[in-house]
């Protein structure tokens, strides 16, 4: 049980690393370039890249952990990230609006990339290590697992919004180039870590020998893989372009809507790994897991929908009521993305954990790909209120999907609770 731990804190804290540059990354690119003078459409576009090679990657990383190791495929992961910011670093002021957008959007999908591949190795670990309990632990499994995804996922999100934050002070202070040279070196401070502390087999499992095998997933799997699509989707859908270039346009600055998505950010991985405390769980796993997860589904739903009407209606202080808003949103949306990253490891199975975890991810970032592209068109034919409708629709999508969550799991996907 101490090694199984040891393996979790290590594998958390190489991920929060990680996260930390992702968020500064962010940030980095969104605001240097929209100071640029670049429209929310092109702005989105620069993250497209970055959002559809996480589809492949997660799936592919998945069969990838399962037959060469997680370990292995985080410094993979690790690596592939250095390398897209030293891309990024080498983008030259004198060349072209449209060479220099190819170029970000080449290396913005090299950082997708590693993104995902780091994501699924390190979910994928969460629950080796978890079946790795020892026997007289094993009735505490399910909790113990819950509690282990909402603080992994509440965690890294509470870092990424300090990585927003230090993306717009590194910005100020180094510059586009200095910043993204300071993140390269962190990385590799933390790949040498992995490297040194984490067995290079661990994980490792007889993969799937063929495509339809790899795809070939339960129920629950399945259904939950929807639901991450139109979920993540009605997030970025207003959340990538439509809040900070709203926030600006009402007279925000760089420096207020960079802390602003970082502190919303920060207390939505607070929330997130709290989930345990908000949802009661179960003996098995799934019981009280599964309707609370079609509860706050339809709960999030009405968020953009009563945003929507105000924004319509032009209230008083709006950018007020839009900030009120988005954290009554990220509240919702932190307790079903932690109950929804709970389900997919309880679903799956132990011996393909990375496959399946993938799988959903690859969902995942197909979810974002869509918000993303959506954010920068909604946004520049309507505003925040077609960002907002959009949002609504996909939420209601989400909520459907949950409805075909099975309570109980497959016999091929039973693990030990």
């Amino acid at each position: 049980m101490q090694h199984a731990a040891r393996n979790y804190a290590i594998v958390t804290a190489a991920y929060w690393g990680f996260t930390l540059t992702d968020g500064a990354l962010r940030m980095l690119v969104l605001l240097h370039f929209y100071r640029l003078g670049y429209s929310p459409f092109t702005l989105a576009f620069l993250f497209l890249l970055y959002e559809a090679a996480g589809v492949l990657a997660n799936l592919v990383g998945g069969w990838l952990a399962t037959h060469y190791g997680i370990a292995r495929m985080l410094a993979v992961g690790l690596v592939t990230q250095i390398v897209g910011f030293v891309l990024l670093s080498a983008l030259d002021p004198g060349w072209t609006a449209a060479l220099a957008v190819a170029w970000v959007v080449v290396a913005q999908g090299v950082c997708g990339v590693a993104k995902d591949l780091t994501k699924t190795a390190s979910k994928a670990a969460i629950k080796l290590t978890q079946s790795e309990l020892q026997a007289e632990a094993r009735e505490q499994g399910a909790g113990q697992l819950f509690r282990w995804v909402a603080w992994f996922t509440g965690s890294k999100n509470a870092m990424k919004g300090v990585g927003f934050f230090l993306g717009g002070v590194l910005l100020e202070t180094l510059g586009f180039r200095g910043a993204l040279w300071v993140m390269a070196g962190l990385l590799a401070l933390v790949l040498v870590g992995v490297a040194a502390s984490l067995p290079p087999m661990m994980g490792k499992r007889k993969a799937s020998k063929s495509v339809r095998e790899l795809f070939a997933k339960n129920p629950g799997i399945n259904a939950l893989a929807a639901a991450r699509v139109v979920l993540f989707g009605a997030r970025d859908v207003w959340f990538v372009v439509g809040v900070p270039v709203f926030l600006y346009s009402a007279g925000w600055s760089f420096t207020m809507v960079g802390s602003f998505l970082a502190a919303w950010t920060i207390g939505y991985g607070l929330v997130q790994a709290l989930a345990p405390q908000i949802v009661r769980r179960s003996a098995d796993g799934l019981s009280r897991e599964v309707p609370a997860a079609r509860l706050w589904s339809a709960l999030l739903a009405a968020v953009p929908m009563a945003l929507a009407i105000a924004v319509a209606l032009q209230v008083p202080q709006l950018e007020w009521v839009v900030v009120a808003g988005l954290g009554v949103f990220g509240f919702a949306f932190a307790v079903n993305s932690s109950v929804h990253s709970y389900l997919v490891l309880a679903y799956a199975g132990s011996e393909k954990a990375a496959e399946d975890v993938g799988f959903y991810y690859a969902a995942n970032a197909l979810g974002r790909f869509i918000g993303t592209l959506l954010s920068g068109l909604l946004y520049q034919w309507g505003g925040l209120l077609y960002a907002l409708i959009g949002s609504a629709a996909m939420l209601l999508l989400c909520w459907l999907a949950t409805l075909a969550l099975p309570l109980a799991r497959a016999d091929a996907a039973r693990s030990p609770s």
